[in-house]
């Protein structure tokens, strides 16, 4: 069974930086293209970014105008987002997300494990 927890939310100030980290167990993350995505309470889940099983190839949300962006280090079993110049907007629990799939997903459907998610809150 593959676990996926994430930490490093918390609460900032507008413009400043955050990186959120997802840990894998259970299986080897390489097995897994993985994603992130986040959420605002009564509003559905939304794509973030995505990255390949290797690290060669990932895609993000073009919304985010490049201020995220996806990374692992497999040998860690971590996936990261670094998140750059945040908005109150970006405000939301960020999920991060795992599927064996081998074409990058940007639904939610896609993914077959979830973490528990974190918080962040973003202050003006």
């Amino acid at each position: 069974q593959v676990r996926l927890v994430e930490s490093g939310g918390g609460l900032v100030q507008v413009g400043d930086s955050l990186q959120l980290s997802c840990v894998v167990s259970g299986r080897a993350s390489s097995e897994y293209a993985m994603g992130w995505f986040r959420q605002v309470s009564g509003k559905e889940r939304e794509f973030v970014g995505a990255i390949s099983q290797s690290g060669s190839g990932s895609i993000d949300a073009g919304t985010l105008k490049g201020r995220f962006i996806t990374s692992r280090d497999n040998q860690k079993n971590t996936v990261y987002l670094q998140m750059t110049n945040l908005k109150p907007e970006d405000t939301a629990v960020y999920y991060c997300a795992a599927t064996q799939s081998s074409v990058l997903q940007y639904i939610a459907r896609g993914y077959e494990y979830w973490g528990q998610g974190t918080q962040v809150t973003v202050s003006s």
